[in-house]
């Protein structure tokens, strides 16, 4: 069976590839590195992957029609998995032109190449911030996820509807994925975890906005990736579906976790809340449990050490 996974090279995506492979699947990745970040840390992202024949790496962007024609036309696929998008909450507010263009316009051609092939499955990677500050929790997928309060979530929501229109128009077998707050190891640069780590490593101080007692649904990717491979062994017509860890952490209970395994103290800046940041995220996995087989099984606790674990042999390498 023959995959293309969109993104492939970032943080989930990679670690995505990794298990698809493992589990003996042949696996384009179709990525453009662009900078939002240093590409040369997803390029270490997918250097493993690389080494495996049934791997294979396509650089572009999913904007590009005639890359993804001809993509398609070298390599049957069976599974679409599009994981590539421009992320981030408060950069999509500085720029919410790319935004629409990678993760909306980006989508479309995406499904309009699709629909011209036999395509089996298409897994799209949605966001929890589709449920904007939703006064229901835990957060469902049957709630009413209209009032998007940051550019980033309306092009994920948008992404969602795109999805379920292809599905009606041309029965391509969908699962739309909402991801809460992914953390471990390859996590980007610029999110809370990695940064917060980052910066107290180097007894540099760290930004907190508000008063720390806003709730997040941390994660952990091995969760994630276990959630993904349910939804992708298991039949389906059109689902959306929430993938988190369905507990909620305050930020600073996050803060002290960081600072007992890195063994160090942080230095806090108190800010006004960010534009676009919600209170809460709180995943209802019922309907993963049920219809996939989700069991998240990585408390924050324990995941919290094995980042900490990895971004102190990171570090331990550089310096080597």
């Amino acid at each position: 069976m023959k995959i293309l996974l969109t993104g492939g090279a970032g943080f989930i995506g990679s670690h995505l590839g990794e298990r698809l492979l493992k589990d003996g699947y042949s696996v384009v990745c179709l990525d453009n590195f662009d900078d939002f970040y240093d590409p040369t840390v997803k390029r270490d992202n997918i250097s493993s992957s690389l080494e495996n024949p049934q791997y294979e790496l396509v650089e572009g962007d999913i904007r590009d029609e005639n890359l993804l024609i001809r993509t398609f036309e070298k390599t049957p696929f069976d599974v679409v998995i599009h994981l590539a998008a421009r992320a981030g909450v408060r950069p999509s507010i500085a720029n919410p032109s790319l935004y629409a263009s990678v993760n909306v316009d980006g989508t479309i051609k995406l499904l309009e190449t699709m629909r011209r092939f036999p395509i089996k499955k298409f897994i799209f990677g949605s966001s929890s911030s589709v449920y904007g500050n939703n006064s229901k929790i835990p957060f469902s997928e049957s709630d009413p996820v209209d009032h998007p309060i940051s550019p980033y979530a309306a092009t994920k929501r948008a992404g969602e509807l795109l999805c379920y229109t292809y599905h009606q128009l041309y029965h391509i077998p969908t699962a739309c994925v909402r991801f809460f707050t992914v953390y471990g190891s390859r996590q980007r640069p610029e999110m809370a975890i990695h940064k917060f780590t980052e910066l107290m490593h180097r007894d540099k101080e760290i930004s907190m906005y508000g008063d720390g007692t806003t709730k997040r649904d941390y994660t952990y990717i091995d969760d994630i990736i276990d959630g993904i491979m349910g939804i992708f062994n298991s039949d389906f017509s059109f689902e959306i579906i929430n993938l988190g860890e369905s507990q909620t952490v305050e930020l600073k209970r996050l803060i002290q976790l960081i600072e007992h395994h890195l063994g160090k103290r942080a230095k806090i800046k108190l800010l006004p809340p960010q534009p676009g940041d919600v209170n809460i995220t709180y995943a209802d996995i019922s309907k993963a449990r049920e219809k996939f087989g989700y069991s998240p099984n990585t408390p924050i606790e324990k995941g919290i050490a094995l980042f900490v674990e990895w971004f102190k042999n990171q570090h331990a390498s550089a310096r080597g």
